[in-house]
């Protein structure tokens, strides 16, 4: 058995009057992510992680924002066509750690929807996705509520 492990971050900018996507789902917020696609900094992470747990390179690279097609995305879609890509490479999830970086709104209430989406769209058990919370302390440009980041790291494996 091939075992990989990958880790994937993203950060966006918050502005107001713009919808507020994390973990495949709408938040209500006064402020959403500034992006080319929906701006969901937690699935972008994912991608990133799984993308270069396979080798195969990063985001910007299959999806980069100066192609229209991606123009405000469901990023959901983007996860689907990264699990594609691995399946393809037949590689499999064995488990996702992630952690979303914010200072508000308060998320903790939507956790379970998200994994229940991101572990839908991975075709992956709930047990396999880990999703946390944290702030910065309001500490720094997240701390201000200016942006957002989301951290990711994956294990694969590879049957031979």
């Amino acid at each position: 058995m091939n075992t990989r492990i990958g880790h994937g971050f993203d950060v966006h900018k918050l502005e107001e009057g713009r919808d507020f996507f994390i973990g495949g789902i709408k938040i209500p917020h006064n402020k959403g992510c500034v992006a080319h696609s929906d701006g969901d900094v937690l699935i972008h992470a994912i991608c990133d992680a799984l993308l270069g747990a396979a080798a195969l390179r990063d985001i910007g690279y299959h999806f980069p924002d100066t192609e229209e097609n991606y123009k405000n995305i469901d990023s959901k879609i983007l996860l689907q066509k990264t699990m594609s890509m691995l399946t393809e490479k037949g590689y499999s999830i064995v488990n996702i750690d992630s952690t979303i970086c914010l200072q508000k709104p308060k998320i903790q209430e939507y956790i379970p929807e998200m994994v229940k989406t991101i572990a839908g769209v991975l075709k992956t058990d709930l047990g396999n996705i880990s999703v946390k919370a944290t702030t910065t302390e309001k500490l720094g440009f997240i701390g201000r509520e200016e942006g957002i980041s989301a951290y990711a790291v994956v294990l694969i494996q590879k049957l031979a």
